[in-house]
């Protein structure tokens, strides 16, 4: 009886210990989401405490009772090697969410040190460090990926960020927008640049600095437009944009005669957002620059 009780709250544990895995891949949220180390640690306690268990269970177990000692002893082992291969699995996303963070924050910090050289006014020394790709010092449990919903018509007024706004925010983001839609884009691109520079990690950042690209584009600023283009596809939280900056990114790195950095800009989006409406776009623009 004190063996099957002891079985019950290490089962219990388990299930406490593997289910902020799940739902923190629906929620996403950083105050409730836990770290895959600390699902890991968690893990291997519970795998000390079993082997523990499958001990008692061996020493302990009566002479009257063979049939259900074994069974019990083989559920023990059969949790063993499930929590084996699930620290298994851990490690292993850890390492790779690890090493595409490293990856795509050096090379969003390679194409802002390329782009900041094109630009007359831009200082290099500036710039500093790149921020981690999805911000943070280390990658959380990813929550489930969406496809970002992309409106039709980008000048077609306001646009809801999924976030909570600041007293002003929507009042400033709707003027830059009005700016735009009236043909103003010189007066534009300044107010979603001032908007972006205002509400940093806003929910309608991202949308403000893919926007002033598309206001920076249509002036002929192509180096500045990718720029912005860059910095809406890399933004946290993520605008609604984020596929449409990056096949324009690319554009524009080709146009600027960036044609490795526009192929790579090309195969990301085929490979993140292989459903995304801009893929065909994408596959276009990879023909024509002769991509390999």
């Amino acid at each position: 009886m004190r063996s099957r009780r002891r079985l019950f709250s290490v089962v219990l544990a388990a299930g406490l210990s593997l289910a902020p895995l799940g739902a923190a891949a629906q929620d996403g949220s950083p105050d409730r989401a836990q770290t895959l180390a600390d699902i890991r640690q968690e893990l291997t306690v519970l795998y000390v405490e079993l082997q523990r268990l499958g001990t008692e269970l061996n020493t302990t177990g009566g002479a009257g009772a063979p049939v259900v000692a074994g069974s019990t002893t083989d559920r023990v082992n059969a949790l063993e090697a499930e929590i084996v291969r699930l620290t298994d699995k851990i490690e292993e996303l850890e390492f790779r969410i690890s090493a595409l963070v490293s990856d795509g924050t050096n090379r969003v910090g390679d194409l802002e040190f390329r782009l900041c050289e094109l630009e007359a006014d831009c200082d290099i020394g500036s710039l500093g460090e790149t921020p981690t790709l999805g911000g943070g010092e280390m990658p959380q449990v990813p929550a489930t990926a969406t496809e970002p919903v992309l409106p039709t018509d980008p000048g077609a007024g306001s646009i809801g960020g999924g976030g909570e706004l600041a007293v002003a925010e929507q009042a400033d983001f709707d003027a830059a927008m009005a700016a735009f839609n009236a043909g103003d884009v010189a007066t534009a691109s300044d107010l979603f640049a001032r908007f972006a520079e205002a509400y940093p990690g806003g929910p309608l950042t991202a949308d403000a600095q893919y926007m002033a690209g598309e206001a920076l584009a249509q002036q002929g600023l192509v180096a500045e437009a990718a720029r912005s283009y860059l910095a809406a596809y890399s933004a946290v939280p993520a605008g609604q944009y984020t596929t449409s900056a990056l096949l324009k990114l690319g554009a524009a790195l080709g146009e600027l005669g960036h044609l490795n950095e526009a192929c790579v800009m090309f195969d990301e989006l085929l490979t993140a957002f292989p459903m995304s409406p801009e893929v065909t776009q994408a596959e276009q623009a990879r023909a024509a620059l002769g991509c390999p």
